[in-house]
């Protein structure tokens, strides 16, 4: 279980809408973690995904891969402790000088229960 606080910014928009903060409690891993971006379900991003290209004992790389030749890039970096998960997702749209970021961090909160049936 954990408490997931994302932070979304896309910087070119008016102060007022620049930042969003989204919190949540969820049951997951870390593989499931690692691609909890809300922001890749997005229409403009359905084709994308996030593709490891390094890790270490503590941090973990991703390259966001697009398949619809429209030009958008990013990359991802988580880094983990004992209780904390701490990643960032940085894209560039193709075609248009609009960029944004996702900050998540995490907080492992212990197990997760079992629902009972």
């Amino acid at each position: 279980m954990y408490e997931v606080i994302a932070e979304t910014g896309v910087l070119h928009l008016e102060e007022n809408l620049r930042y969003a903060t989204r919190v949540e409690r969820r049951c997951m891993d870390e593989r499931q973690l690692m691609t909890s971006f809300w922001m890749l379900g997005h229409v403009s991003l359905q084709d994308c995904e996030l593709v490891r290209v390094s890790e270490d004992a503590e941090v973990v790389l991703f390259k966001l891969e697009c398949s619809g030749g429209h030009g958008t890039m990013g990359s991802a970096r988580w880094q983990f402790s004992s209780n904390r998960a701490y990643g960032t997702l940085q894209v560039r749209l193709g075609g248009k000088n609009m960029t944004f970021y996702q900050r998540i961090t995490a907080k492992r909160l212990g197990k997760c229960a079992i629902a009972a049936h």
